[in-house]
């Protein structure tokens, strides 16, 4: 028997495990949450399952996500990522990347831990939502507004409020399952 599952992961077996194991899952380590939000920052006008299967191209390119190692990335850099066919090769994308880095390090530094600064906004526990169909299930809220604006404000790129909610959902900030996929209510737990 199969169990009902939220209808945008399809029968792509990478989809359904991310889906299954990761999407909407509670994310408090630093680490974690930078690797989504570079992978966010790339997936910009592209599908989520195009950076999915280049994801461990992207952990190879970026140093297995190591912001303080990121941070450090110069014009070498640059250009290997540029000739790097595994990857997301946009110059725009792979800069705010490394200044992306930067900027996380200063919020670690501002707040103790990236963890404790962007769960703030939700007061450390995530927002379930009762969505019963995939249109009830937004873009972007007020809150991925004032997120992406704060984040903005702090040096970040690639950071829009639909790429905030994105990376909100992803991390588990707010549980998107919708009511009658399994995950919903596991994740409510």
């Amino acid at each position: 028997m199969t169990r009902p599952r939220c209808p945008w992961c399809g029968d792509d077996p990478l989809y359904r495990d991310y889906h299954d194991r990761e999407w909407g899952v509670p994310v408090h380590d630093d680490r974690k949450l930078f690797e989504f939000i570079l992978l966010e920052g790339a997936q910009a006008g592209l599908s989520w399952i195009t950076i999915l299967r280049k994801r461990e191209n992207f952990r190879r390119a970026y140093a297995d996500f190591d912001p303080e190692q990121v941070a450090r990335f110069g014009r070498k850099d640059i250009a290997r990522l540029l000739d790097d066919a595994g990857i997301i090769r946009n110059r725009l994308k792979i800069e705010a990347a490394i200044g992306n880095a930067r900027a996380f390090l200063e919020v670690q530094e501002r707040f103790g831990s990236f963890d404790r600064y962007i769960w703030g906004f939700v007061d450390g526990e995530p927002i379930i939502n009762r969505y019963t169909s995939m249109a009830e299930v937004p873009a972007e809220t007020d809150l991925s507004r004032t997120i992406s604006k704060d984040l903005k404000q702090r040096g970040f790129r690639f950071v829009g409020p639909v790429i905030v909610y994105s990376h909100m959902q992803a991390t588990g900030m707010v549980n998107d399952h919708l009511v009658d996929c399994y995950r919903w209510q596991e994740l409510c737990r």
